[in-house]
């Protein structure tokens, strides 16, 4: 009987995320909170969007977007990540994280721009229900490479831009080797002491494929675009 409880016990806790049902279809040893196979619940709202938003990304012509909520957003672990939303009354969208919704939004709730909620509800409504869920969606560009503002040889932020899947991890090349960067919640990954700036970048994304761009120039503020791209799951 204990034996039973202590497993049962320990699939519930591995189970357990707010507002979420169903069971992992795709193994993603390093996803955060948002895992794929997942379908999470929650409120959907809308908001006036300029295109920008916390990841730092930059405006979006394609104002098919949402802001997170702080929970799921998960210090910008959620930045990037394509998302299919779904309203009670079947209309489904294809929306990418781009921002952040912080209190009073609550855990599961998207804030999606005013363009993506009219194409599931009149705006007029407000608020809706909604269900949501990772996607890992075809894509024709690659990823790009961007030093932030201020970056140079003594201290640099790097961000990846347009990647499939979400990203878990960045590193750089040192002399030393490969260093893992940490990670802020505005979605740039940090080398404090210039270690690694303006030499090879290895990213690695939820599913643990792990891609290298050869070093890029330190240009800050420019995205400058590499031949690389996650794997579809």
């Amino acid at each position: 009987m204990l034996k039973r409880w202590l497993i049962a016990s320990v699939v519930t806790a591995l189970l357990m995320t707010a507002g979420a049902t169903g069971a992992h279809a795709d193994y993603a040893p390093l996803a955060g909170r948002i895992k794929p196979g997942v379908t999470y619940n929650g409120p959907g709202t809308w908001y006036d969007s300029d295109g920008d938003g916390a990841c730092l990304f930059g405006p979006y012509n394609d104002r098919m977007t949402v802001a997170m909520n702080q929970t799921d957003y998960e210090a910008s672990k959620a930045c990037g990540a394509f998302l299919e939303v779904r309203a009670s009354n079947g209309r489904t969208i294809q929306v990418r994280v781009n921002n952040l919704c912080p209190s009073p939004c609550r855990v599961g709730q998207l804030d999606l721009t005013k363009e993506a909620f009219s194409r599931l509800a009149d705006p007029m409504v407000g608020e809706i229900s909604v269900t949501w869920r990772l996607l890992s969606p075809g894509m024709s560009s690659g990823i790009s490479l961007r030093y932030k503002d201020g970056s140079s040889q003594w201290w640099c932020g790097i961000q990846a831009i347009d990647h499939r899947n979400p990203v878990a991890r960045l590193e750089v090349q040192t002399g030393s080797g490969w260093r893992e960067l940490r990670r802020t919640d505005y979605n740039y990954f940090l080398s404090e002491d210039g270690a690694g700036c303006g030499r090879a970048i290895a990213i690695t994304d939820i599913y643990g494929q792990r891609l290298v761009s050869n070093a890029l120039p330190i240009r800050p503020g420019v995205a400058q675009s590499t031949n690389l791209q996650f794997a579809q799951h």
